[in-house]
């Protein structure tokens, strides 16, 4: 029995240690109720304002199917009122409201994508899914009033993007201030005991932690996961802005090409926050790196793990081949995506539309850079406009390669 104590002991301490950049009101705490051996209703909530997710996305995912794990209730909270409202958190701007069916069509690709991560259904104790317009629908004008009046105009101005809009003489809307207001009653509708969300949650899920003691005279942990950074410009790690985004949908080769291009500086914080890889063998690569030790070796190990997690390991080990092949023997790999384009069609065009650069804008920096070429000639496109004259194998960044056959 006592085995079985240290045990569980041991595995809560490690899921406290990791990913997680504060809990409220502490993680002593947290540790003390998952030791009792009470089992938490815990809830992760995410608007689905867009069709596609990346890797910094799975670290909530990851850390609430450990906990689910663990035998607590996990509920999956798709905001899909939340999402036509608009969350101004890290936003420079008000939001771009979305329609009803696009959220609904979001909601259906990201239930695919982090269905590796937590799989939801077909087994003891699976994760709940619900949408929060079941219950923020039917909220009457007098119900939001009620909320508004936990919270002064002075707590939702403080907020840092609100303060740097002001600076900027950008406008704030109302309708930003009642975010946190529909996120925070999400807790009171689910009376949940804990609720996990990115560090630029904090706000909102501290405003949830408010309403659960007002309705329901009942403290709520809030638990606030790491975000992936670059630590040479101290912006997110993925952005597409700048093209570096490694999607959960990315093909294994895709995926493991672009961990490869990833800053050496990050293999411990990715290996952390997106995948199931364990502590010890985290530390003994931290350790190799702070030694001097070539990262690369660090790195293929991170590919073949994040891979694993989406495709399993024999796809793992044949991205990680296919890599080696292109790489160290300077080959073009054999299984590449083909594409079929007619002849004088814009070249960025066949690439945005197979999702191969994220944008036109995206394709016009790779080709500033010199980053797109012909893999069978080695002359780069330098050409924004440049048009698809004959097929051949294109090599786009540094990683990836695709095929364009001309259509009969």
């Amino acid at each position: 029995m006592k085995e079985d104590l240290k045990k569980i002991e041991t595995e809560i301490d490690d899921i406290l240690s990791r990913s997680i950049s504060a809990v409220y009101p502490s993680k002593e705490d947290l540790k003390k109720v998952l030791l009792s051996g009470k089992k938490l209703k815990i809830y992760i909530g995410a608007d689905a304002t867009g069709p596609n997710l990346h890797i910094g996305h799975a670290t909530n995912f990851i850390l609430i199917e450990k906990l689910r794990k663990l035998g607590h209730k996990v509920i999956i909270l798709f905001g899909d009122f939340t999402a036509m409202i608009g969350d101004p958190t890290d936003k420079g701007a008000a939001r771009v409201a979305l329609s009803s069916s696009e959220v609904e069509k979001n909601i259906l690709s990201w239930k695919k994508q982090i269905s590796p991560l937590i799989p939801l259904g077909g087994f003891r104790n699976p994760p709940k899914v619900v949408k929060n317009s079941k219950w923020l629908s039917k909220l009457s004008f007098k119900d939001v009033v009620g909320l508004s009046s936990n919270f002064t105009v002075q707590q939702m101005i403080e907020r840092d993007m609100f303060q740097k809009r002001l600076k900027e003489e950008k406008p704030i809307y109302l309708n930003e201030f009642l975010y946190p207001l529909m996120q925070g009653y999400d807790s009171v509708a689910l009376d949940v005991d804990v609720e996990i969300g990115g560090s630029d949650q904090t706000f909102n899920m501290l405003a949830g932690r408010t309403l659960q003691r007002k309705f329901r005279n009942k403290e709520k942990f809030v638990i606030t996961t790491t975000l992936l950074e670059d630590p040479r410009s101290g912006k997110k790690l993925m952005n597409k802005s700048e093209g570096n985004v490694i999607g959960l949908l990315d093909s294994p080769e895709d995926m493991f090409g672009k961990v490869m291009a990833l800053p050496d500086e990050v293999i411990v914080s990715v290996l952390t926050d997106c995948t199931y890889a364990t502590s010890e063998k985290i530390n003994e690569i931290k350790k190799d790196i702070s030694e001097g030790n070539n990262p690369k070796d660090a790195k293929m190990f991170l590919g073949e793990e994040l891979v694993n997690v989406y495709y399993g390991r024999a796809k793992a080990e044949k991205a990680k081949a296919a890599f080696i092949k292109t790489f160290s023997e300077k080959g073009v790999p054999e299984d590449i995506q083909v594409l079929v384009a007619s002849k004088d069609k814009n070249i960025s065009d066949v690439l945005v539309e197979a999702s191969i650069v994220s944008s036109k804008s995206d394709f016009g920096r790779l080709v500033k850079e010199g980053a797109i070429s012909n893999a069978e000639t080695g002359e780069k496109i330098t050409d924004i406009f440049a048009k698809v004259q004959e097929g051949g194998v294109f090599k786009v960044g540094k990683h990836r390669f695709v095929k364009i056959k001309i259509q009969a």
